[in-house]
């Protein structure tokens, strides 16, 4: 990349180590220059007003406002601003609903670091990046032309699935994401209707099935770079 202004990048992930790490790879890089960091999504909403970032290193799955409301809301906000998702869920619905959403790359966490790097550079560019393992995922369900129920919900509704299966009440739900409860339980009843089950067990289940709980969630993940010297 040629010489000029650094490209302002913010960070938003729950684990302050694992944004250490993420800083620490991208400072080997004179061109990128993180101006901020957040620990979930609405912090991220607030902070994005006063840093004005180019780029945001987004995470999915966090406490309170998770990565998809933040994505939206942030692209309301901020049309121009260049959203990349860096997550552990390779499943290829959340990266449709997260491209819904308005983000412009996604990266599993399970690809190399320079992948991080790369990705933010297209992204910044106005182009998209998705990590080869996504892109291979989504390839071979373009091939088998298959339906996934999961593609028929809404952003919002896809969050709110991911929050409720995560043993969240409405009440909860309605305050991280600024909705009213009676809202989060119409949202609720759509979602069950929309997937064909009858009962918050069979939500469950489904969850299971169509891999929306993952058990790497309750696992710390070491930063990208550290086992580097």
């Amino acid at each position: 990349m040629s010489a000029g202004t650094p490209i302002r990048v913010m960070l938003v992930d729950d684990h302050a180590i694992v944004r250490e790490g993420y800083r620490a790879l991208l400072a080997r890089h004179p061109d990128l220059d993180v101006v901020a960091e957040a620990a979930d999504g609405a912090e991220a909403y607030l902070v994005a007003q006063h840093s004005l970032p180019d780029v945001v290193v987004m995470d999915l799955s966090m406490p309170g406002m998770g990565g998809l409301e933040a994505i939206a809301r942030l692209r309301a906000r901020f049309p121009e601003l260049r959203i990349l998702v860096f997550t552990m869920h390779d499943n290829p619905s959340f990266a449709m609903q997260a491209t819904r959403a308005g983000a412009r790359g996604y990266v599993t966490k399970s690809s190399p670091p320079e992948m991080l790097v790369r990705a933010i550079y297209e992204v910044h560019a106005g182009r998209h990046a998705l990590s080869p393992d996504l892109a291979h995922a989504l390839a071979l369900r373009r091939l088998q032309g298959e339906g996934y129920p999961l593609d028929e919900l809404t952003v919002r509704e896809f969050e709110i699935l991911r929050l409720l299966v995560a043993a969240r009440s409405t009440a909860e739900i309605a305050q991280d994401l600024n909705l009213s409860p009676k809202t989060v339980a119409n949202l609720h009843y759509a979602i069950k209707r929309k997937l064909g089950v009858g009962s918050d067990i069979e939500l469950t289940r489904f969850a299971l099935r169509w891999k929306i709980l993952d058990a790497r969630e309750l696992l710390e993940e070491p930063p990208p770079g550290a086992a580097e010297t």
